[in-house]
């Protein structure tokens, strides 16, 4: 109790204002750049198992280069490289949601590569067969099977990328990490700042990684999470009893 006494002294309720602000900028960089790394994730996943040698080879390229520069390194080149090469100058948000969208759509590329792939081809020969169109074979049967394959790798990537946007402290972004650094500068206390930013990355990482082994779950057990695919099951389900005699 004294060693817990004479940690925490800062009157953080001075401060409340400010972390709310950045807790809601860690959040809107986290939601935009995973909505953008699963997006252009998904299109790098399509072009690497394309028949096509020309679209592969960039994609291949693409993915390899991003698992294996740092993440920070990405984010300097992207803030101040391109304005420097004078390519074009970003604010920091944008450079920041368009760093992590840019390395996490190579792990995630992979993720769907791989879940793409791993759906049986008999699968598809059955679709062409009933005389589906390639589009539709693949939004129909392709895509729901592989979002249930890659759903565990993409949940832990979305809590990763959720952690990562600390890294954006670099180019001073207003989130989390950044506030924690101008609490330190005012109070001269870095052991009290960094437990308490710490506790707030936990307290948003275990509940979300908490929620999505939840969704995980039900997908599995097959329960539909739509609306529209409920009343479909239940539909179904009152035409079955129907049709069985009493």
């Amino acid at each position: 109790m004294f060693i817990i006494a004479g940690i925490f002294k800062i009157h953080w309720s001075h401060y409340s204002s400010d972390l709310l602000s950045a807790l809601l900028k860690t959040l809107e960089f986290t939601a935009a750049s995973f909505i953008g790394a699963a997006l252009l994730g998904l299109v790098i996943a399509l072009l690497r198992l394309s028949p096509i040698r020309l679209m592969r080879i960039p994609a291949a390229v693409y993915t390899e280069i991003f698992k294996n520069v740092p993440l920070l390194v990405i984010i300097f080149l992207v803030y101040y490289g391109l304005a420097q090469a004078n390519v074009i100058a970003l604010g920091i948000f944008q450079a920041g949601a368009l760093s992590l969208i840019l390395f996490y759509a190579a792990y995630l590329s992979e993720i769907f590569r791989a879940a793409i792939a791993g759906v049986h081809s008999g699968q598809m020969e059955a679709s062409h067969a009933l005389g589906l169109s390639r589009l539709t074979t693949f939004s129909h049967v392709v895509l729901p099977q592989a979002l249930r394959i890659a759903l565990p790798g993409t949940n832990t990537m979305l809590v990763d990328l959720l952690k990562s946007t600390s890294l954006l402290v670099t180019i001073s972004a207003a989130e989390l990490m950044s506030e924690g650094q101008l609490i330190q500068s005012d109070t001269f206390r870095p052991t009290e700042v960094w437990v308490v930013i710490g506790a707030i990355y936990f307290v948003l990482c275990y509940p979300l990684s908490q929620l999505l082994l939840w969704l995980e779950r039900k997908v599995r057990a097959g329960v539909p999470l739509l609306p529209r695919r409920r009343r479909r099951m239940k539909a179904v389900r009152a035409l079955l009893q129907e049709g069985v005699p009493a």
